[in-house]
């Protein structure tokens, strides 16, 4: 049933993304928790055959995660109740060939994935995970595939001295080529030949020939692993809340609410984790393709429904767009909208934009605020300035391919995009108590 611990749950969270470096890490712990709690996985190769009661979830290259539960067979007329969110978060991505000679040891070459605070990279331990491919000498079609998370700080990105850079305080562009590649903690001969290819190598406990080694993609992150902080522990201090705190909530929020058996709702409950947010979403598996709404598709035709009672059923749905929002900066204040400050204690925050960044309307809007009301939950507005440049999530892209009502909603957090992050514990607890019961 329902979480009570504020405090628990903000720690399960901080262990969720500490498993999750990267997008990869990020489903493959996910599946765990679903299987963990009786969700039966489907081949997207096979025909499904779906049954009232049951509970699955699907995965897109590894990448991209559904999971639902069958409450009941009369889609058309309970329609799809779905928590949509991403598993990405902005970083810094290995070039293949990353390995460059210097004076006394390597760097590695990388680039930016979607758009992070790039100094605070600077002079952290660093490790690397990913996805690793490899030859499969039956069918090329098929490579193996490992998802790999090298839990040692093997590099770092060290900042250049202040008597080399007097102007550091006053304003510095890093330059993406130059400034950030990191430094590898390792020394020895020939390092770099081939140290990555050494790497997985190694990690992989030598069950592979370091020749099969096909392709990877494999990313830099935090070594420090984060925490619940603050005199009363009060806040959660770690990097990637953006986006894998919407994952995790909405992930628990469809296991405790499928232990409810009084739960009235008879349609479909559905939770999706997209990739590629950060960079446009315009991949397989991401929220600009038909990933989601092949879904919902394959759904209806397993329950022997035809386009017609689909269609009929996008009439009676509704979906919560999950992201994180902007908390008052305490020493920007001004950066916020002069009505919609959005703080720390308030609970979820609505967020809305008059050029559709968000997709919210004032009828999902009103059923979000009803819901909050209902369970005596406490929820906030964010709006930007209008001369600021509004960011954006999966919500629009969906609505205008998928025509349900969308809100977009997330938790307010300081620092986004930063290698570390800052939320408050109650509003989390709050956060998993609305989608708790938006499935309830």
């Amino acid at each position: 049933m329902i979480k009570k611990n504020a405090s628990e749950l903000a720690n399960d969270l901080v262990d969720y993304i500490n498993k999750g470096p990267t997008m990869f890490n990020a489903v493959q712990n996910s599946i765990k928790m679903l299987e963990k709690n009786g969700f039966k996985e489907l081949d997207s190769k096979n025909k499904w055959k779906l049954e009232i009661g049951g509970k699955y979830y699907v995965s897109v290259n590894s990448s991209a995660l559904f999971a639902f539960i069958i409450n009941g067979d009369r889609v058309e007329e309970y329609g799809f109740r779905i928590i949509g969110s991403h598993c990405d978060s902005p970083g810094y991505k290995l070039k293949p060939n990353p390995e460059i000679s210097t004076k006394n040891g390597i760097k590695l070459n990388v680039e930016p994935y979607g758009g992070m605070i790039a100094s605070t990279w600077f002079d952290r331990p660093l490790a690397i995970a990913g996805k690793v491919m490899t030859k499969n000498k039956a069918n090329v079609f098929s490579p193996n595939e490992y998802i790999i998370n090298i839990k040692r700080p093997v590099c770092i990105i060290p900042n250049l001295a202040i008597h080399m850079n007097r102007n550091i305080n006053s304003g510095y562009e890093y330059n993406q080529q130059n400034d950030m590649m990191p430094v590898v903690l390792e020394s020895g001969e020939n390092l770099e030949e081939n140290y990555i290819l050494k790497l997985i190598h190694k990690e992989l406990d030598e069950k592979i020939e370091i020749e099969d080694i096909l392709d990877f993609e494999l990313y830099l992150y935090e070594y420090e692993k984060g925490s619940v902080v603050g005199d009363c522990n009060e806040f959660i201090s770690c990097g990637r809340l953006d986006n894998l705190a919407s994952a995790h909530s909405s992930i628990l929020a469809l296991i405790d609410s499928s232990k409810n058996k009084k739960s009235e709702f008879s349609g479909i409950s559905l939770v999706s984790l997209f990739n590629n947010e950060e960079i446009g979403s315009l991949s397989k598996e991401g929220a600009g393709s038909n990933s989601l709404l092949n879904i919902i598709e394959r759904i209806c035709i397993s329950l022997n429904k035809d386009r017609e009672d689909m269609l009929r059923s996008f009439e009676n749905s509704f979906m919560i767009s999950a992201d994180l929002a902007h908390a008052l900066h305490p020493n920007k204040q001004e950066k916020a909208d002069i009505t919609n400050k959005p703080i720390f204690g308030k609970g979820p925050t609505i967020k809305v934009h008059a050029g559709r960044a968000y997709a919210s309307d004032s009828f999902s809007v009103a059923v979000f605020k009803s819901l909050c009301l209902k369970n005596n939950i406490d929820y906030q507005i964010f709006v930007n300035r209008s001369d600021m440049k509004s960011g954006s999530t999966i919500g629009s892209i969906i609505t205008s391919s998928i025509p349900i009502p969308i809100v977009d909603v997330g938790i307010p957090i300081l620092a986004m995009h930063s290698i570390r992050e800052l939320a408050f514990v109650d509003d989390y607890m709050n956060y998993y108590m609305s989608m708790y019961y938006f499935f309830e």
